[in-house]
């Protein structure tokens, strides 16, 4: 998204073009009447034009350059601000009884992450939020609703209530940061190896795999994103189509550990695989025809991180140390975190044990 609009002045008032025609008139000692015979117009149109109430068009600006030895470029330019202050002090007005609409959105968090400007005004405030969303007045937020909404595959959770305004904030966060980054045209094969190569990135710091995934990815038509979850929005991961050769990953760090972050990675990356272009996957709704399609990503996601038989062997033999769990995972060549994770969630490993091997992450804000 483009840099927002800085310190904009607005009067509360301006005045027509055409007084400043008027004091020209006075200054060469002419009439509007006189005025009206030399371009061949009506005194009525001079006089309409002089109270703002008709435009000066280009034709005329070239009428009054020759007759009043001032530039057309100057009446142009004069005639074009005065329209778009007009226009923006009609919209301010329209704008202030729609600050309630405001209220619907989480500003303050947005602000915090540096996705919005935050305003002292409501006007600007609008504005902002409007600029944001690429939309040009909050009638038209529905539109972002039915946009967003029907073409997004999200996990979100089953327990929890969910803000949809901060959720559509939340992705269109994502749908800004990936079309700012240029990708190569979609290739399957090459994004199914370059899964392999991904995963055994979970061994290294967040300042080493953040980059290469988004790195490594974009290279197959993969954009991935990183993006702080908004309150109320309980989104882990969101896969969609941007283009018919560019696809989405979008993630947040809902839980804040290494394997649930993984594990949403490989997820949405199975979707991708799995599933078309047009496929809308939303867990925990009412929504079964998507039940199928979230087992299929969530079986990827296991079996791609811990192959299925590698997995076998390891609960076959309890009962399953720290030690144990370090070796497997170095084995595999992917982070203790996950295989912890992967137990836990199986129930072969109480919830409260061996969390010390996961890996923790938080945001930084930049400054």
């Amino acid at each position: 998204m483009g840099k927002s609009i800085q310190n904009q002045y607005m009067p509360d008032s301006i005045s027509p073009p055409g007084e400043t025609m008027l004091d020209t008139l006075e200054a060469l000692g002419m009439t509007q009447a006189d005025l009206a015979e030399r371009t061949g117009r009506s005194t009525k149109m001079i006089n309409e034009i002089i109270k703002g109430k008709a435009p000066i068009t280009p034709k005329m600006a070239i009428e009054l350059e020759r007759v009043l030895d001032v530039p057309a470029t100057f009446w142009n330019n004069r005639e074009r601000q005065y329209r778009e202050t007009l226009a923006r002090l009609e919209e301010h007005a329209r704008l202030q009884e729609q600050v309630e609409w405001l209220g619907d959105f989480p500003i303050n968090a947005m602000a915090k992450w540096g996705w919005i400007k935050k305003c002292k005004e409501k006007v600007p405030q609008v504005q902002e939020v409007l600029r944001f969303f690429g939309i040009a007045s909050p009638e038209r937020w529905p539109d972002v609703m039915e946009r967003l909404g029907s073409q997004v595959a999200f996990r979100k959770s089953e327990v929890f209530e969910v803000d949809n305004h901060a959720l559509i904030a939340w992705l269109r966060k994502g749908e800004i940061d990936a079309k700012e980054m240029p990708c190569e045209k979609y290739n399957e094969k090459r994004f199914q190896d370059t899964l392999n190569t991904i995963r055994h990135l979970s061994v290294e710091p967040p300042k080493v795999f953040q980059h290469k995934i988004m790195q490594l990815c974009r290279a197959c038509g993969v954009a991935v994103v990183f993006v702080p979850e908004l309150p109320k929005t309980r989104v882990s991961g969101v896969t969609r189509w941007l283009t018919p050769n560019k696809a989405l990953i979008q993630l947040s760090l809902r839980y804040k550990s290494d394997d649930h972050l993984w594990f949403s990675f490989f997820h949405e990356a199975g979707h991708i695989l799995k599933h078309g272009k047009k496929e809308i996957f939303i867990e925990g709704t009412s929504m079964e025809m998507a039940a199928d399609k979230e087992d299929v990503a969530n079986r990827f996601a296991t079996d791609f991180m811990i192959p299925r038989s590698e997995y076998s062997r390891l609960v076959e033999n309890p009962p399953y140390s720290k030690a144990k769990i370090k070796a497997f995972a170095a084995h595999l060549g992917i982070a203790p975190g996950i295989v912890v994770g992967r137990l836990q969630h199986d129930k072969f490993l109480p919830m409260k044990n061996c969390n010390d091997l996961k890996k923790r992450f938080e945001w930084i804000r930049k400054q």
